[in-house]
């Protein structure tokens, strides 16, 4: 199974859990505590989604790695989690977007970016006509001097 499918089971099921969990302390336990004058239900959800909403966000940041998102959506979604019944819209949102992706091959849904290869390097370097890590030069990259002589 893909890493990043499991990746995505993982934030659906968080996102469902921390959204439901919100949605109990907004709605039920914090009108216990200011109408019925009794703290104990918020104490008792209010930890429990605390618990899971940090459960969730890692869970939205391994997607967010696995998906190469900027960071900016990152945050959004790890936010969502936060607003009552955004983390279901979010959710659905999220899977549609990462379902979208090409399979296997991680990138930026509907941006039409290439992926960098894994070994490769992220700026400058080789792959842009400077040295690499090791200091070797590549291919056409080659200064004249250092090119291989093929006529023979």
């Amino acid at each position: 199974m893909d890493s990043r499918k499991i990746a995505l089971i993982a934030y659906r099921i968080m996102a469902y859990v921390t959204g439901t969990g919100l949605v109990v302390l907004v709605c039920i336990a914090m009108p216990i505590k200011y109408l019925g004058h009794n703290n104990q239900p918020v104490a008792v959800v209010g930890a429990a989604h605390g618990f899971f909403y940090m459960a969730y966000v890692v869970c939205a940041l391994v997607l967010a790695e696995r998906c190469r998102w900027r960071p900016v959506r990152a945050l959004l979604v790890a936010l969502a989690g936060t607003i009552p019944f955004v983390s279901f819209y979010a959710e659905r949102k999220v899977t549609k977007l990462v379902k979208a992706l090409p399979p296997g091959k991680p990138g930026r849904a509907g941006k039409g970016r290439a992926a960098r290869p894994a070994g490769g390097p992220a700026r400058g370097g080789a792959a842009r006509g400077g040295a690499g890590s090791d200091g070797s030069v590549r291919g056409a990259e080659r200064a004249p001097d250092q090119q291989t002589d093929l006529r023979t």
